[in-house]
C-alpha cells in the first residue's frame, strides 16, 4: 500500500495532470468551466490513470467524484464496445440519482452513456439496459447483486473494469457492506481484476477501508484533511413524543434546510402529520411511490420546502 496525505486544498500548477488526460477529457474539463484542479485531483489522477487501487478521503466540496471519473472518462474512451464498463455503487437511492444527474452531462459531452439501476428503476428502463448496457452504471450494493441473476446481464459485467464506491465508510462495517464484498470478489470471477476506487468525506482508517475494498490486493490512499470548523449539538429529546416534535420545531425554526432521519415509516408519518400545518415539512420512506419520492428530494433541493422527515428509504 502506498499512502499520499495531501495538504490543505490550494492553488497548483495542472498542466502537467492535465496533460495526462486524453484532448476529449481536457476539452470537455475546460467547458465545464475548470480553470485549475484541486488538490484531491491532482493527488489523485495520476494514481487513478496508472492504474492503483485507491481510498480518496477528501471534505465535500473538494471534487471527489471528478477526481476519480474523469480518469475512468479518459480510459472509457479506450475501450468502446458492449456492455458496463464502470460501475458507481453508492449506499442511496437518492445519492444515486444525484451522480445521475451530475454524470449524465459528462458522459454526454464525452459521447458515453450512463444509466441508474436500483429499486425504483422501472422495467423498462431494465429491460433497456439488458439489450444495450450503458458505459457507466450507477447503482446501489442490492442491485449490484441482482444482476448477477440475469444471464444477459452477466454477460454485460464481464466488461467492467472500474468500480467506484461512494461513501464507502457507511458501508465497510455494515452487513451491506459484507455483501459487496463478496459479490465484488464475484464479479471479479466474471470480469477479471478491475481497479477499485472508495471515495469517502471522513474516515477514521483508511488502511482498513482499503483491506476491506481490495484485500490482499495492493491499493493507495490519498487524505485532504477534513477542516474542524464544525459546530456539533447532541439533543436528548426524552421519550415523550410531544417533546421530540417540540425538539424537531425548534431546529426548523433555524435558518437553513433540514434533514431529519427515522427508524420507521410509523415514525416519519406520524413526525410528519404534527408538523404537517406547517406547509414547508415533506415526509420520505419506501411505501410511497418512486414519483413523490423524487419530487419531494427535488424540492428539498432546491429550498422550496424547509425540511425532509426520511427514513433509509433516502
Amino acid at each position: 500500500m502506498a499512502r499520499t496525505s495531501a495538504p490543505r486544498p490550494r492553488s497548483a500548477p495542472q498542466t502537467p495532470t492535465a496533460e495526462l488526460l486524453d484532448p476529449r477529457v481536457r476539452e470537455v474539463v475546460r467547458k465545464r468551466g475548470f480553470t485549475e484542479f484541486s488538490e484531491v485531483q491532482e493527488q489523485s489522477i495520476p494514481r487513478l490513470l496508472a492504474g492503483d487501487n485507491l481510498i480518496l478521503v477528501a471534505p465535500t466540496g473538494t471534487g471527489k467524484t471528478e477526481s476519480a471519473m474523469l480518469p475512468v472518462f479518459d480510459r472509457l474512451l479506450e475501450t468502446p464496445g458492449p456492455g458496463f464498463k464502470a460501475l458507481y455503487i453508492t449506499p442511496l437511492r437518492s445519492l444515486n440519482r444525484d451522480i445521475l444527474a451530475r454524470m449524465e452531462w459528462w458522459c454526454r459531452e464525452l459521447s458515453l452513456t450512463a444509466g441508474v439501476r436500483h429499486g425504483d428503476t422501472p422495467q423498462n428502463e431494465r429491460r433497456k439496459q439488458a439489450l444495450n448496457a450503458p458505459d457507466l452504471l450507477i447503482t446501489t450494493p442490492e442491485s449490484l447483486q441482482a444482476l448477477f441473476m440475469g444471464k444477459r446481464l452477466r454477460e454485460h459485467l464481464k466488461n467492467v473494469r472500474y468500480v467506484i464506491i461512494d461513501e464507502i465508510h457507511d458501508l465497510a462495517e455494515s452487513k451491506r457492506g459484507a455483501q459487496l464484498a463478496v459479490a465484488l470478489e464475484r464479479l471479479a470471477e466474471y470480469a477479471g481484476e478491475f481497479q477499485r476506487i472508495g471515495l469517502s468525506a471522513t474516515v477514521g482508517n483508511p488502511d482498513e477501508i482499503g483491506r476491506f475494498l481490495c484485500g490482499a490486493r495492493p491499493f493507495s490512499v490519498v487524505e485532504v484533511p477534513v477542516a474542524s470548523n464544525l459546530d456539533i449539538t447532541v439533543r436528548f429529546a426524552g421519550e415523550d413524543f410531544g417533546d421530540q416534535v417540540r425538539t424537531v420545531e425548534r431546529c426548523l425554526d433555524a435558518p437553513g434546510s433540514t434533514l431529519v432521519f427515522v427508524n420507521t415509516r410509523v415514525t416519519a408519518e406520524a413526525l410528519g402529520h404534527s408538523l404537517y400545518s406547517r406547509g414547508d415539512v415533506e415526509v420520505h420512506h419506501g411505501s410511497l411511490s418512486r414519483d413523490v419520492r423524487v419530487d419531494a428530494e427535488e424540492r428539498f433541493r432546491r429550498g422550496e420546502i424547509r425540511a425532509l422527515i426520511a427514513t433509509s428509504s433516502m
